[in-house]
């Protein structure tokens, strides 16, 4: 294994920090809701009294800190190192609301932690060096290469295709629709952070970069991405069971941000067979343990004892029709 480079350890420490302060954000802004809804009614029932909870407040305070901290991450290190290391957010949210909360880990739910631990760590352990970037001009030339202007193409063409086609038709019904959306459009939205993340990164060492035009393109990329998928997102919360959505949207965000960061800034080329195996292992090793950490999420709360009636079982999810559609959405109370 090569010696980690610099800029790597500074984007893991960065990206783990950020895991940290986002999954805890959930179980602080979880008590706020807890304590608003004791006095008062409910944010699941449409009230509001959580905004006068300082826990609520500090909840959020921490969210945006841990997203500044990912956002920064980008700046020093590959995509396909800071986006699956998002799976720990998961993990500190799930061990802090077993001894916060009293929401209790099943086993298989700590063995979703520790898989998922395996993997970040594999990946870390062979993430590719970032190549040196000295202006955003540089990551521009990337993005105007024949290859990605391709990528950019065909996701532009799914996300119409979806948009106009599938989520009229089948968007209330069909969970992919909405996920995927927002999972097209997220892998441009990081290719595009991570460029005004260099391009702040430089301005801090005193090569403005917002004096070109390109740095500007990058951040309306940005706005338009997010608004998109902060709308479908919410769409797909709203109508469609919580417990899969995560899941199954990280899995297909962070499997087109690593396609996406290997066609734009070539990480893979410089890496051998046995490198880039090793990480798809550790990006699979991730995924099972996300998979298995949320399945399980609610078996820990379950009555216990061999007598103790079963938790009955979801209705389906990935798909979702007539009444069986109200039964199995949750609404997102923060």
């Amino acid at each position: 294994m090569d010696q980690m480079s610099s800029d790597n350890i500074n984007g893991l420490v960065l990206a783990v920090s950020s895991s940290i302060f986002i999954g805890s954000s959930f179980i602080i802004k979880k008590k706020g809701l807890k304590k608003a809804g004791e006095s008062g009614v409910r944010a699941g029932e449409g009230g509001h009294g959580y905004l006068y909870e300082p826990w609520w407040w500090a909840g959020m305070i921490t969210m945006i800190v841990g997203e500044v901290a990912n956002f920064a991450a980008y700046a020093f290190a590959p995509a396909i190192l800071v986006t699956p290391l998002g799976a720990l957010s998961i993990i500190f949210s799930a061990v802090l609301a077993h001894f916060i909360l009293q929401e209790k880990l099943h086993m298989f739910g700590v063995l979703g932690c520790v898989l998922c631990v395996v993997g970040s760590t594999t990946i870390v352990l062979h993430a590719p060096h970032e190549q040196e970037i000295k202006s955003v001009k540089q990551v521009w030339k990337l993005a105007i290469e024949p290859g990605f202007l391709v990528y950019s193409a065909v996701i532009l063409i799914a996300v119409l295709v979806l948009i106009f086609y599938y989520e009229p038709r089948y968007g209330k019904t069909h969970l992919i629709v909405y996920v995927g959306i927002c999972s097209l459009m997220g892998s441009l939205t990081v290719m595009s952070v991570k460029a005004v993340a260099i391009a702040i990164k430089l301005t801090f060492s005193e090569m403005n970069q917002f004096k070109y035009f390109q740095t500007w393109i990058f951040i309306i990329v940005v706005t338009v991405c997010c608004i998109l998928q902060i709308n479908y997102l919410n769409k797909a919360l709203d109508t469609f069971n919580t417990a899969v959505i995560s899941p199954v949207y990280f899995v297909m965000f962070t499997t087109f941000t690593i396609i996406a960061s290997m066609i734009m800034f070539k990480d893979w080329a410089s890496q051998s067979g046995l490198k880039i195996a090793t990480e798809l292992c550790g990006f699979v090793t991730i995924l099972s343990g996300t998979f298995l950490l949320h399945k399980t999420k609610d078996m820990g709360n379950s009555a216990s004892g061999r007598g103790a009636p079963s938790t009955p079982r979801d209705n389906p999810v990935f798909t979702s029709s007539g009444s069986g559609l109200s039964s199995s959405s949750e609404k997102v109370s923060s």
